[in-house]
């Protein structure tokens, strides 16, 4: 079974989303869609200063057997993006809650988070695709 954080929120794409105290979200994808690619070889981000909207597509995320495209589950500018995946995309299949986080987002809308799913939630989401 995959690792599901109790911590986060998830959206159906299998993407999280960690909110910190300072209103900015930490997006990346679940430890279930980087088993899914398989050994990642790029990852694509949106530039910061660029609005994301939740939902929508927000980036790619190629490997040796595929690509997907990269969902941002929450709305905002994008303040930061993680720069060493350019070099270390093999960072999101050996940590995807820690160091393979993709980018982070000053939130418009701290209510989206209310409509995304909690890790039980998500966890039969993931039994059903299984």
């Amino acid at each position: 079974m995959s690792e599901i954080p109790a911590d986060l929120k998830y959206i159906e794409t299998h993407q999280w989303v960690r909110v910190a105290d300072d209103g900015t979200a930490t997006v990346g994808i679940t430890d279930f869609a980087q088993q899914q690619l398989g050994d990642v070889v790029y990852i694509g981000v949106p530039d910061v200063g660029v609005t994301v909207t939740g939902g929508e597509e927000a980036g790619v995320a190629e490997s040796v057997k595929s690509a997907s495209d990269v969902f941002s589950p929450v709305s905002g500018e994008v303040v930061t993006v993680n720069e060493s995946l350019e070099d270390e995309p093999e960072k999101v299949n050996e940590d995807p809650y820690g160091d393979g986080w993709l980018f982070r987002v000053q939130l418009s809308d701290p209510g989206e988070l209310d409509g995304l799913m909690d890790p039980e939630a998500y966890a039969a989401h993931v039994e059903s695709e299984a």
